[in-house]
């Protein structure tokens, strides 16, 4: 069986007071104009994961304007072992809480015992050549489809720094500092360690498939974490190594403003393999289709590492790509064999998916049979 959502509940989520999705394991097709809400519903079923979801929204801001109450968003999402049901809504301290089968979750992490979730928008068309940020941001979510703690460890690193930053600009106690310094630590080998670890086992599936031409296949690296010395082998020899480098350079970062090294710092390389060519140098099209094929490639290695196959969200993707690479895409999802969710504003460009995809239509936050 295919794993799939089959219900979707949206209360209170952007420009929707309430919506409802009964589906079967087909894809889903979102039409609509421009501004109807299609990409809002990719982003309510983005957050039922770790993280902010598609958009990197603050979850205060998720509310729709002026309704009452918080937001909520809940799944039926069909497993071998039977139905489990999932949802996700707003706290009024502006987090969020998890439920799984009617319980209170642990932590948001339970979420991705029952589905994991991988997106393309329109936003990322210039990863390739725009900030290295983005890029770091784009591997930490690949990262966290296999390893869920990932992006609580990003983000508690990031808090950290912030700390370590303000207590240098205010030249605070340095026994304190050590103590932030060893906690960067700890999470910065972990955050390293789990990229490129991640990495290695993509870039091995993906020399696996060199040969299929339906996308370019991408030879992927990361800047160096430290610019003078290899990286130690063990996670222990890694923190002592980056506590140490932080100390050392308290003077320097505190006249800097900022944490000068560490996992914040380092930057996703990608080559277009069959033309030994950086990414950022090939042409529109090239660079789509090179981050769909890696988006392909990574969904794949999910599947074979954790049993769970990706859901995908695929956001005014069609529009972009000719006939023939649209049907190679159709039939790379079917291959997956996962539900995808895909939007658009013109059905014609769907067609090749013919009774592979259930179809709705999207106005203004309202949901219809298209």
């Amino acid at each position: 069986m295919i794993r799939h959502i089959s219900r979707l509940r949206l209360t209170a989520f952007r420009n929707y007071a309430s919506a409802a999705l009964d589906l079967d394991a087909r894809h889903l097709v979102l039409t609509g104009p421009n501004g109807s809400g299609k990409t809002n519903l990719l982003e309510a079923v983005s957050v039922l994961s770790p993280g902010r979801g598609l958009r990197g929204a603050s979850f205060e801001t998720l509310h729709q304007h002026g309704a009452e109450g918080g937001w909520a968003v809940a799944a039926t999402v069909e497993t071998d072992d039977g139905p489990a049901d999932i949802g996700t809504g707003s706290l009024p301290d502006g987090g969020r809480r998890v439920r799984v089968n009617g319980a209170n979750a642990r932590s948001i992490e339970a979420m991705s015992d029952y589905l994991r979730v991988l997106w393309l928008t329109p936003a990322m068309d210039g990863l390739f050549s725009g900030p290295a940020g983005d890029r770091r941001r784009f591997l930490d979510r690949l990262v966290t489809t296999l390893i869920p703690t990932h992006s609580a460890t990003v983000g508690d690193f990031d808090k950290a720094m912030r700390q370590r930053n303000r207590l240098l600009d205010e030249g605070g106690d340095p026994r304190w500092l050590t103590a932030i310094e060893a906690q960067m630590a700890e999470l910065g080998a972990s955050i390293h360690l789990n990229r490129t670890d991640s990495l290695a086992h993509l870039q091995a599936l993906i020399a696996e498939s060199l040969e299929d031409g339906s996308f370019p296949a991408a030879r992927l690296a990361l800047t160096p974490l430290l610019d003078d010395i290899a990286v130690p082998p063990t996670s222990a020899e890694l923190e002592t190594l980056l506590a140490q480098r932080w100390h050392a350079a308290r003077g320097l970062d505190r006249a800097a403003g900022r944490t000068t090294s560490g996992p914040h710092r380092v930057d996703l390389e990608v080559i277009h393999a069959q033309k030994a060519m950086p990414a950022a140098l090939g042409s529109t099209g090239e660079q789509k289709a090179l981050l769909i094929g890696l988006i392909l490639a990574h969904a794949r290695l999910v599947r074979l590492r954790t049993g769970i196959v990706p859901f995908l969200l695929l956001d005014e993707i069609a529009a972009h790509l000719d006939p023939d690479r649209r049907r190679a895409l159709f039939a790379a999802l079917d291959g997956l064999e996962t539900q995808c969710f895909l939007t658009g504003t013109d059905a014609v460009l769907f067609e090749a998916l013919e009774d592979r995809a259930q179809r709705i239509s999207v106005r203004d936050g309202r949901l219809a049979p298209a």
